[in-house]
């Protein structure tokens, strides 16, 4: 599969989708002007993958902010990741918050909620 790397802006993520090094992760801000453009080529990857997925799948958020319109697409992908789990595959959402940012790890404990999937915290500092 190609490798997505999107490297982000002020209000766009970075983000990495290598399936061959394991490395999956969505990092910074997310508030683009246009969200389901941005998204559309992440969401269309999950969904290739999904169909051949590894074995075990740690996806990493490490948002410091995202609207509400990023809000609705991270459910997305984590919905997403449900349907792999609920094919007998393993997937873990490492979820980074950074220690002062109460909303961070909050907004991941009500994903938690909301899909079948195992959720790591990992709080951090500057």
């Amino acid at each position: 599969m190609e490798v997505i790397n999107i490297v982000g802006t002020d209000d766009t993520p970075n983000v990495i989708l290598d399936k061959d090094n394991g490395k999956f992760e969505i990092s910074g801000r997310s508030l683009p002007e246009d969200v389901n453009m941005f998204y559309e080529p992440i969401l269309d990857w999950i969904d290739a993958y999904a169909e051949a997925p590894a074995e075990k799948t740690e996806f990493n958020f490490k948002l410091e902010y995202f609207n509400t319109a990023s809000s609705k697409v991270i459910l997305d992908i984590l919905l997403k990741f449900e349907e792999i789990v609920e094919n007998d595959h393993d997937v873990v959402i490492k979820w980074h918050y950074h220690e002062e940012e109460e909303d961070m790890l909050e907004a991941g404990e009500e994903y938690a909620d909301i899909v079948e999937i195992p959720f790591d915290y990992i709080s951090y500092t500057d």
